[in-house]
């Protein structure tokens, strides 16, 4: 029984090619068509990167923090060298011992810099591979409004005067209807694929993108849903 709490990215893949071979079969000579099946390959493209980003990421944050306690490691080395030092050479002048303690700061302090940044790097190659995904979304999302902006309901109406700059489509209404109606299924999977991106994230920019995503495909749909409700009776 598929769980109600995350978006399921076996049933998001179904769906898309069935929206696909739906196109395929009426649209066949249209370029919609083509935009179906990268869609589609988008989605198995993050689906991959989800799973495997899992194990990818527990692999980098266990060499990250080998890597961090061996900086640890030789930092309290050169942090005990040092105070041993001072402590032997206390009694001197202060121009003795004052650049020992001062060198010792500065290697904690790069010893600190580089562990955080080892302990980042895994979620930042992540968030890269995921935020690649969706900019690609985000341009699927333009080319398929691309695809629906010569579709003017407005070429149906009778008393339609075409001009020489005018775009000749042999449309007629119910294929119009039905072409506008995939451009706006097409957009909602696009924004269901950006969603899957979130199952395997819990990073800040990562989830914002992906309301940016979801945002555009909405606003979009929207235009198209205007564009059905004025095609003529």
């Amino acid at each position: 029984m598929p769980t109600l709490d995350r978006l399921d990215a076996d049933l998001v893949q179904s769906t898309i090619a069935r929206v696909e071979s739906r196109v395929r079969a009426r649209f066949p000579e249209r370029g919609l068509t083509a935009v179906a099946a990268e869609l589609r390959s988008l989605a198995d493209e993050v689906e991959d990167v989800s799973g495997a980003s899992r194990l990818r990421l527990r692999v980098t944050r266990w060499i990250s923090l080998a890597f961090g306690l061996l900086i640890a490691a030789v930092t309290l080395y050169v942090v005990i060298a040092v105070v041993r030092e001072v402590a032997r050479t206390y009694e001197g002048e202060p121009t003795e011992w004052v650049p020992l303690v001062e060198s010792g700061i500065n290697d904690v302090v790069f010893a600190a810099i580089a562990i955080w940044f080892l302990l980042a790097l895994p979620a930042r190659l992540e968030r890269a591979r995921i935020l690649a995904l969706l900019h690609r979304l985000r341009s699927l999302a333009h080319v398929i409004d691309m695809h629906q902006l010569t579709k003017d309901p407005e070429h149906l109406s009778r008393d339609y005067v075409p001009t020489g700059a005018s775009v000749h489509d042999p449309m007629t209404r119910e294929e119009m209807a039905r072409y506008l109606d995939y451009c706006s299924e097409l957009l909602s999977l696009t924004g269901k694929v950006a969603a899957l991106c979130a199952e395997a994230s819990e990073d800040d920019v990562v989830l914002d993108t992906v309301s940016d995503v979801e945002a555009l495909c909405s606003g979009l749909a929207a235009k198209i849903w205007q564009k059905i409700s004025l095609l003529p009776d």
